[in-house]
């Protein structure tokens, strides 16, 4: 029973961390333009991420190692520093971006506030983090972010066309009139490629299996939690996505604010539907702000060899600590000072394509060395899938700043 606990605890977190601003924001927008043609494109990203995170889980259960030490074991510590950098932008911006997000988001369910917003957001979330147990830091949140539950049930309230929902699950192109709405069609495949499989989520779960305690013994609570916790986040990505192909697509709005999913609950619901809508997103992008900045100071602490971890007591881990408070206070400001949480989550999103190839491959080559991981090493089926996402992710990587270019971010 306490295994059984724990699994469903860890499913809660998996769940609540999944659907952060990058999936509200691409998968909105993807089913108003394309309607259901890119529903495909979730669960193809949803199995590489559970793949990955099932690998680097594995890892920290067995070696005890997170994923940047794993990232400066296999690339050095010079090309590891360049990945240190480049994911710290990404992190910092993408908690810019959830910390923007929740000012807009509370501005628009109670009418107050405005950018300046996030500052109240960042030391409310950076109050739960100092005085909450790791533990119950994730519960929390995972919690908190049932309430995005609603967009599933008011997928299922919309009556979409059940078969066309069924063709969007097949990998396709759609039918288009010119050649640059092709190439917008490429670029939401890579964002959303990059919103599944987000770098922080790796850098989160591995080293919060190592605040846990994870052993050997875990091995399989990790493959359940990874499998379950992030395929119920999928069908919740895939329900906004249906949401915005039945109610924004033939009224031909784009939804271009990160307020804008409410109006798929409430066009279903009412004025309830857009308050639970509403209260859904903001925890849920609270969560992914939690799992951003804690990405952040694992990686900081990491890379640099300082003590890390919320399970420690914080004389032991100043260094740790100031890098997440660090992380808030500067993503805070970013939108404070007027920057566009929608931008802003668009670039970080497509800039962290950049970075999945030289995240994911040391995760993988450690997965499967037998040196490391003994009898838990890599079967047939991991590693095959774990090639195949990591040649994606690289094709990914190269495409998505020519995309962003050639669509002028997105524009449509």
């Amino acid at each position: 029973m306490n295994k059984f606990v724990e699994i469903f605890l860890g499913v809660l977190t998996a769940l609540g961390g999944f659907v952060d601003i990058g999936e509200l924001v691409f998968t909105a927008q993807a089913g108003a333009v394309f309607e259901y043609s890119l529903l495909w494109v979730i669960p193809l990203a949803t199995v590489g991420i559970i793949v990955y995170s099932e690998m680097c889980g594995r890892i920290a259960a067995v070696a005890k190692r997170p994923v940047f030490t794993v990232i400066k074991d296999r690339l050095g510590d010079r090309p590891a520093f360049v990945v240190w950098l480049a994911s710290t932008l990404v992190n910092v911006a993408t908690c810019a971006a959830e910390l923007g997000a929740i000012a807009y988001l509370i501005k628009l369910l109670t009418g107050f506030g405005g950018p300046w917003v996030a500052f109240g957001g960042a030391a409310v979330i950076g109050v739960l983090i100092w005085v909450l147990p790791f533990k119950w830091i994730e519960r929390v949140f995972g919690f908190a972010g049932l309430a995005m539950i609603i967009f599933l049930v008011a997928a299922i309230g919309a009556h979409p066309d059940w078969s066309a929902v069924g063709h969007g699950l097949v990998p396709q192109l759609p039918q288009v009139s010119t050649s640059r709405d092709l190439i917008l069609f490429f670029y939401f495949v890579a964002g959303i490629l990059s919103s599944v499989m987000m770098p922080y989520e790796v850098y989160f779960y591995s080293s919060g299996g190592i605040e846990e305690g994870w052993t050997r013994k875990d091995v399989p609570m990790n493959r359940g939690i990874s499998i379950v916790g992030m395929s119920l986040g999928s069908l919740v990505a895939m329900a906004i996505l249906v949401l915005g192909a039945t109610i924004f697509a033939p009224l031909g709005i784009k939804p271009d604010t990160v307020g804008t999913p409410a109006l798929l609950t409430g066009s279903v619901y009412g004025r309830i539907g857009i308050i639970i809508g509403l209260i859904g997103m903001i925890t849920a992008v609270a969560g992914a702000a939690v799992e951003t900045a804690l990405a952040g100071a694992y990686n900081f602490a990491q890379y640099f060899g300082f003590k890390w971890g919320r399970s420690k007591p914080a004389r032991e881990t100043p260094w740790f600590d100031g890098a997440w408070i660090a992380m808030l206070a500067i993503g805070a400001l970013i939108p404070a000072l007027g920057a566009d949480p929608t931008v802003i989550v668009e670039l970080s999103v497509m800039a962290a394509v950049a970075c999945l190839p030289f995240t994911y491959l040391p995760i993988l080559l450690a997965a499967r060395d037998k040196r490391l991981m003994g009898k838990d090493v890599n079967g047939p089926v991991s590693d095959a899938l774990g090639w195949i996402y990591f040649v994606l992710i690289c094709i990914a990587a190269v495409a998505a700043p020519v995309l962003l270019v050639m669509t002028g971010m997105g524009s449509y």
